[in-house]
């Protein structure tokens, strides 16, 4: 099959940046209420009989269908009629890419943050990113975003709800559930401490710090070493409650049917507002059951089972993402049966096996995993990520790489000038959950004696995998940059994540960005030529066949065919030698052309055979 330029070009026509219609400031009941199937009511209610059982559900019902009609009432009649013609399959394309920020990673001091992030992405990103996922932009209190004190508001120091709507106007926009844990300082928890009336079980909470037994703890799992239950003076007496995370970080109970409702009504709030895909952050840990691990629980997917079945009905385009740092397993669980639950799951095996890959100058164990990533449905597909506002985590590892190869990436980490942050494993001993590191420093020494070129050559070769592989890739707005290691922000006293969160003044990255000497620049520029040449090769659609290829351990091959558009070879040296490379050519044609570099290779007795530099990368598609 040869590539055919014009197909290729038609294939996937661009995906409009917005899918965000703005929606009524107020809802119109004139129009005729949202009745909702008889097939989706059976569905919705035998989720939330999973939950509560069939009498509760019953009687929670007509209150989770008001608030749909609610939301429903808000919409324009374009976002109405956009939904009839909604194609699921077409959700995502190959010219997806996400940008994963803070909102306030960038700063000026004559605007706000998120105007400087919106004028920044207008100037840089236009023509490559058309999604932006801006982490939690709410008021918090701790973990940067992380611990909401009010869900309905953006953070004033940011900017404004008509910021987010400028943004939403010019790119797909991916907002934060944070629905496991709320803020000890939100309004919700300080109702719950004053003993307001509908607030003593919002939050799970003890008499007694025993209610929780050792054998219990035992079994529990967690990605924190700190007390699972933290105290709490009420009006009531003392309280002892669950805090996964921190004890700023108060577990919401959705036993209670009530949280649930909230919690749904917030989730539309962010639809009305522009979210086109929303992450459900931790959600591994949502539902609570003692005697259990507390995690990946049947209700837990009821819950994200439920979140979609409504989406479905009142906003078929939003997408879930499912973020559960788990291993892999466990963390594809989070699709359901490919079309029930998340349209997204960040794929957590992938940062850990392919920084191991670079170390080792071996990509046997990255292949042999790869292989196992069978395309789900035509909805549904994998998050590839390599770096977060989080560290490198590795449980999504465990299981793929042994606990000796896990251990020379904690090793090497604190060697690159990292450092580690440990989970509980409940028999009172510790393990490596997560590197804190940036990816650039975690591939390159600081202080080593290679050169800019060497460096810049090996990050981008490792990038160049998440961006191949099936799935829809997400780049950390940092990564752009190069972002070494802030180690002064931990030494000063934040937490160890703050070495991967590094703020930049405007004025400073625009000079480093136009210095073609700097490493920055370099960086910025190799990271947009790779996406924009991406966005542009429909055998990188996501829904697109994948082989693995079996070129020896110093290649990373790929094979993604779009059946009837084009065939692609995707190839990448993960080492720091030249590799000549010899690949059987998949279609008849006589030359292949890196989309890359525009080189042309020919092929002769049914292969191609020319030599890949140190950390060199080759997108071959058919030439003639």
């Amino acid at each position: 099959m040869h590539d055919r330029a014009s197909a290729a070009s038609s294939a996937s026509p661009a995906t409009p940046a917005p899918h965000h219609l703005p929606h009524l400031p107020e809802p119109d009941y004139a129009r005729p209420l949202l009745q909702v199937e008889p097939a989706h009511r059976d569905r919705l209610l035998s989720l939330l009989a999973v939950m509560y059982g069939a009498e509760v559900a019953a009687q929670q019902y007509p209150e989770l269908e008001r608030l749909m009609r609610v939301y429903h009432a808000h919409k324009p009649l374009a976002s109405l009629d956009a939904d009839t013609t909604f194609v699921a399959a077409d959700r995502f394309s190959e010219r997806d890419v996400v940008l994963i920020t803070y909102g306030d990673l960038l700063t000026a001091a004559d605007r706000p943050p998120l105007q400087v992030l919106s004028d920044f992405l207008r100037r840089f990103m236009t023509g490559a990113i058309n999604t932006v996922h801006i982490l939690p932009f709410f008021p918090y209190s701790s973990d940067r975003g992380f611990s909401i004190v009010d869900y309905e508001e953006v953070d004033p120091r940011l900017g404004s709800w008509e910021d987010i709507a400028t943004l939403a106007s010019e790119f797909r926009l991916m907002f934060d559930g944070v629905f496991n844990h709320a803020s000890s300082k939100s309004r919700w928890f300080q109702r719950f401490l004053n003993g307001r009336p509908g607030y003593h079980d919002f939050f799970v909470a003890f008499s007694t710090r025993d209610a929780v037994s050792a054998d219990y703890l035992r079994l529990i799992l967690r990605p924190r070493t700190s007390d699972l239950l933290t105290p709490f003076r009420t009006i009531n007496g003392m309280r002892y409650v669950w805090t996964t995370f921190s004890p700023d970080q108060v577990d919401l109970n959705f036993r209670t049917p009530r949280v649930l409702l909230r919690v749904i009504e917030i989730l539309l709030l962010y639809v009305r507002r522009g979210a086109d895909l929303v992450r459900l952050d931790a959600v591994t840990y949502i539902w609570r059951e003692l005697g259990t691990s507390c995690a990946h629980l049947r209700e837990t997917h009821a819950l994200v089972q439920l979140f979609r079945a409504i989406l479905d009905v009142v906003a078929p385009h939003v997408a879930l993402i499912t973020e559960t740092n788990v291993p892999h397993r466990d963390n594809i669980s989070y699709f359901g049966n490919g079309h029930d639950e998340a349209q997204l799951v960040y794929n957590f095996a992938l940062p850990p096996l392919v920084l191991h890959t670079f170390h080792t100058g071996s990509c046997e164990t990255l292949a042999s995993w790869a292989r196992t990533l069978d395309k789900l449905s035509d909805t549904a597909t994998y998050f590839n990520f390599l770096s977060s506002h989080d560290g490198i985590g590795l449980l999504g590892a465990r299981g793929i790489l042994s606990d000796n190869e896990i251990e020379a990436l904690v090793e090497r980490t604190a060697q690159h000038g990292g450092f580690v942050s440990y989970r509980s494993n409940g028999d009172g001993t510790q393990s490596a959950y997560e590197l804190n590191i940036t990816w650039y420093s975690a591939l390159n020494r600081d202080g080593s004696h290679e050169s800019d070129a060497v460096q810049v050559a090996r990050f981008l070769a490792a990038r160049a995998i998440a961006l191949a592989l099936r799935g829809v890739p997400g780049i950390y707005l940092p990564t752009l940059f190069g972002a070494r290691n802030d180690s002064e922000a931990v030494l000063q006293g934040a937490e160890k994540r703050s070495i991967n969160r590094r703020t930049y003044d405007e004025g400073p990255l625009m000079r480093m960005l136009e210095d073609p000497a700097c490493w920055v620049s370099q960086v910025a520029r190799g990271m947009r030529h790779l996406v924009t040449s991406r966005i542009e090769q429909p055998a990188f659609h996501p829904n697109a066949d994948q082989q693995v290829l079996d070129l020896g351990p110093a290649v990373f091959g790929l094979s993604r065919e779009r059946p009837g558009v084009q065939h692609l070879l995707a190839l990448t040296n993960v080492t720091a030698s030249a590799v000549a490379v010899t690949v059987p050519v998949p279609v008849a044609a006589r030359q292949w052309r890196d989309v890359l570099s525009s080189a042309r290779h020919d092929v002769v007795d049914g292969h191609l055979r020319f030599v890949l530099p140190p950390y060199g990368i080759a997108w071959l598609v058919a030439a003639d």
